[in-house]
């Protein structure tokens, strides 16, 4: 099996028809980039070679064959390169971390912004599209807490009526960048009247979607679009929600992807309340009722002065736990997919020796999956 070529090499036509072939869906994409071993050869391999493909068969094949996705994908291009949108490749180097951990993000998307996708600390914040005055006010108070202590979070959230709008608004009112996930193209703004807080957001935060530029807003794509809004963030906070909609796709989603899942607890009678009492029921997410309790089950607590610390020394270290433990060392606490990031460590292999070290004595884990130096 050949390997991809690197990514600068691919024209971002070919980027952008992968995601468009139908049927497809990200994780048959990646596999056959794997099987084929570059982005321009999914369009060039024969159909008598792609039926071999594992999980691709005669019908995907067929659809693959077909190409006329490719000049849908070139105009695509045109409008992208025109009009100073980023884009994201799976294979990309600036790939966002936390999205490619989870198998099924999509293989490209594209960002309009100034926001970090890297950034530190991300939390996303969801709930009915019908909030309540009182959903609106805990949504509110929380983020200004949050911001106070953390004055570098991302907040992202869907765009939509209710609590997603107030949480976007909320986190620029706080100077906190926010970021709407979109459950179509570029061309759209749905709902319209959101489009002077979208603007506004492109100051100090961003808009993404996976959806080309002249997609229609359809119930599906939102439900699509919530893969994102999980999967790019450490934790998803459900402020209000019914006993199904949007806001529970996305948590079973979070939980899923083994982030961190919070939910504001309500009356026993209050529909909108419902559906987070019941995460909380079934442990499906964590019951919180101030920032405060976010900040210690991801523990985002406000930094405290550096103290110096003596260099300690372990000799019979591998060099894997050398590097980890010199890296936590230096930053005193840091998060597991820092830790990932930093030392280009699968995560499977990364798990099993923090796991060890801390039987050893060495370091500690705390909420948030946090690891911190035992001194």
């Amino acid at each position: 099996m050949s390997f991809p070529c690197a990514m600068s090499e691919v024209p971002l036509k070919y980027k952008i028809a992968l995601s468009l072939i139908p049927r497809i869906g990200d994780i048959n994409a990646r596999k056959l980039v794997s099987y084929i071993g570059s982005v321009e050869g999914v369009f060039t391999e024969p159909y008598r070679s792609l039926i071999k493909i594992p999980g691709i068969g005669a019908n995907l094949a067929r659809y693959i064959s077909e190409r006329s996705y490719l000049s849908i994908a070139e105009k695509e291009a045109e409008y992208v390169e025109k009009n100073g949108i980023k884009t994201f490749f799976y294979l990309d180097n600036d790939y966002p971390y936390r999205l490619r951990q989870c198998e099924d993000s999509p293989v490209l998307f594209y960002f309009k912004g100034n926001c970090d996708l890297n950034a530190q600390r991300i939390l996303s914040v969801v709930g009915t599209r019908n909030a309540t005055s009182r959903g609106k006010e805990i949504c509110e108070k929380i983020i200004t807490g949050l911001a106070f202590d953390n004055p570098e979070l991302v907040i992202v959230s869907g765009l939509a009526y209710g609590i997603d709008i107030t949480a976007h608004k909320s986190a620029m009112a706080n100077n906190l960048p926010t970021i709407g996930v979109l459950g179509h193209g570029f061309k759209t703004t749905y709902p319209s009247v959101h489009k002077p807080v979208a603007n506004a957001m492109l100051k100090n935060g961003g808009l993404l979607t996976d959806f080309r530029s002249d997609e229609l807003p359809e119930r599906n794509n939102f439900i699509k679009r919530n893969r994102i809004i999980a999967g790019i963030s450490d934790a998803t906070l459900i402020v209000e929600s019914a006993i199904t909609g949007g806001a529970l796709i996305t948590a079973d989603i979070a939980n899923s992807y083994n982030r961190d899942v919070f939910a504001i607890p309500g009356r026993i009678d209050d529909i909108w309340s419902a559906g987070c009492n019941n995460l909380i029921k079934r442990n499906k997410a964590a019951l919180v009722e101030s920032h405060e309790d976010i900040e210690y089950f991801l523990n985002w607590l406000p930094a405290k002065a550096k103290q110096p610390v003596q260099r300690i020394l372990f000799t019979e270290l591998t060099e894997d736990e050398k590097r980890i433990f010199e890296l936590i060392n230096k930053e005193e606490e840091i998060n597991i997919d820092q830790i990932c990031r930093e030392t280009g460590m699968p995560i499977h292999k990364l798990s099993n020796i923090l796991l060890q070290m801390e039987f050893n004595g060495l370091i500690k884990s705390y909420p948030g999956n946090i690891y911190k130096i035992v001194y």
